[in-house]
């Protein structure tokens, strides 16, 4: 008997290099909405989910944040990535990698905190037909990262038990995720997080960027 093994990847900092478009478009949503917030502060955010990101949000201005508002920051925040994702391409080693897996009959699919509004962008720029290749964004779950709901499902459509899972993914939330789930986590450098911080959130292995993930593939089961 063997375990075969799936792969969950998150797209923003793990597949495609957008992590910073989206700190961008946040400053943008929130300087419209006359909310004062740090980029450093939001970047420390992407990758969890609204809900959450609201409730930090909170604790940190002290502002009210309506349901309204929550809408309308949205909303500016998915017009802004709209125009910044033109800049978005895959980081070093992703389709290799992707393409390495699919030739090695190796299941995969994309699980993301985005929703398809944005992830739309970053999936044309990594050549990903959602038609094709299972992917779940926000729309799909009730929760999102830290919350474990969208490796879940990823992992139901590939019909395989989330134990057998390899989760790569590039920050805290991820990792965190992966470990709620019993998914094996493996995070890469190239969202802008620390190797300890990775590590110290539940991420087995931690490695550059996808390409580097590539070379050490076979670490983390990826073989058939």
């Amino acid at each position: 008997m063997r375990i075969d093994t799936v792969f969950l990847f998150d797209l923003d900092g793990t597949l495609v290099d957008s992590v910073y478009q989206h700190v961008l478009a946040w400053k943008e949503a929130l300087d419209e909405e006359g909310i004062p917030l740090s980029v450093w502060r939001i970047h420390r955010k992407i990758g969890m989910s609204g809900g959450l990101f609201t409730n930090q949000l909170l604790r940190e201005t002290g502002l009210a944040i309506d349901p309204e508002r929550i809408d309308r920051l949205r909303r500016l925040h998915a017009e802004a990535y709209g125009r910044l994702s033109k800049g978005v391409v895959p980081l070093p080693g992703a389709k290799e990698l992707l393409t390495t897996l699919t030739e090695n009959r190796i299941p995969w699919a994309i699980a993301t905190s985005g929703r398809m509004e944005t992830a739309g962008h970053n999936l044309v720029a990594l050549g990903v037909d959602p038609a094709q290749v299972p992917v779940v964004t926000r729309d799909l779950v009730k929760y999102a990262k830290p919350d474990p709901d969208l490796f879940l499902a990823a992992a139901a459509r590939l019909d395989a038990p989330i134990e057998h899972a390899v989760i790569v993914g590039d920050s805290i939330w991820d990792m965190l995720a992966a470990r709620r789930c019993r998914g094996l986590g493996v995070g890469l450098l190239s969202g802008g997080y620390g190797t300890e911080e990775l590590e110290r959130s539940g991420a087995v292995r931690v490695y550059d960027d996808p390409a580097m993930l590539l070379d050490h593939l076979d670490e983390v089961g990826g073989r058939r």
